[in-house]
């Protein structure tokens, strides 16, 4: 097994599918399957999801909404995501726990490094809710924060692209896929695979990030099991 532990990152919009908003349910039942196939090779995952099918913390502010309020609207929106995917990994036999970054008892636990390893040593998924806890935070920061706090090996970013392109391959055909790229060559050649402060934040504790194609079955599966897929960042 290549990874032992591993911090899944994945966007609240992917759970909405073709939906746009809210819940696929088949999109969601098939992620599901694709961790609970990967936790049972005995690898340790943990899971931090983004709240944009329900509500973009950024976009609020167009809407009247001030920065922090939207921000604490965006967060919550999280919280509600970890449950969804914490009943979807019940629902196809895989035990789950969410922790979250602030106070949300009795819908789940306060998070502490403790909690999440005790979880991980009883071979349960831990899913991380409440983004970093903080405005003017992405999700994208919650996961290289929390990958770095649990050791993880690998922070996974699944996306729906196959990994990271010299331009956009959805609007240039042209575009070329890089296999692997070191943290400096992805910031010189100004490569948005996430942001600045999540990104910084893995090249200085040296966590390796993967770009991939989480909407094909048996992806996930791949990367854990050193098969080539999507695009390694590393130093």
């Amino acid at each position: 097994m290549k990874y032992k532990r591993i911090l899944l990152k994945l966007s609240g919009e992917a759970l909405a599918g073709e939906k746009k908003t809210g819940f696929d349910e088949i999109r969601l039942n098939e992620y599901a399957a694709q961790i609970r196939d990967v936790a049972q090779l005995g690898v340790e995952i943990g899971i931090v999801v983004g709240g944009g099918n329900i509500f973009r913390g950024l976009s609020g502010v167009n809407r009247g909404f001030d920065r922090v309020k939207g921000d604490s609207i965006g967060m919550l929106a999280t919280v509600i995501n970890s449950i969804a995917i914490q009943s979807a990994l019940e629902d196809v036999g895989q035990k789950a726990r969410v922790l979250t970054t602030f106070n949300t008892e009795p819908l789940a636990e306060r998070y502490s490094k403790v909690r999440a390893n005790e979880a991980f040593t009883k071979g349960e998924v831990v899913i991380f809710g409440g983004g970093t806890g903080n405005p003017f935070f992405t999700t994208d920061s919650a996961s290289a924060l929390k990958g770095v706090e649990i050791n993880a090996n690998v922070l996974l970013k699944g996306t729906r692209v196959d990994g990271v392109y010299t331009a956009d391959p959805e609007k240039d055909p042209s575009a070329k896929k890089y296999d692997t790229l070191t943290f400096d060559e992805a910031y010189d050649k100004e490569l948005k695979i996430m942001d600045l402060t999540a990104f910084t934040l893995c090249s200085e504790n040296n966590l390796p990030i993967v770009v991939f194609d989480m909407n094909k079955t048996g992806n996930l599966k791949k990367i854990v099991t050193n098969q080539p897929c999507g695009t390694l960042i590393t130093k």
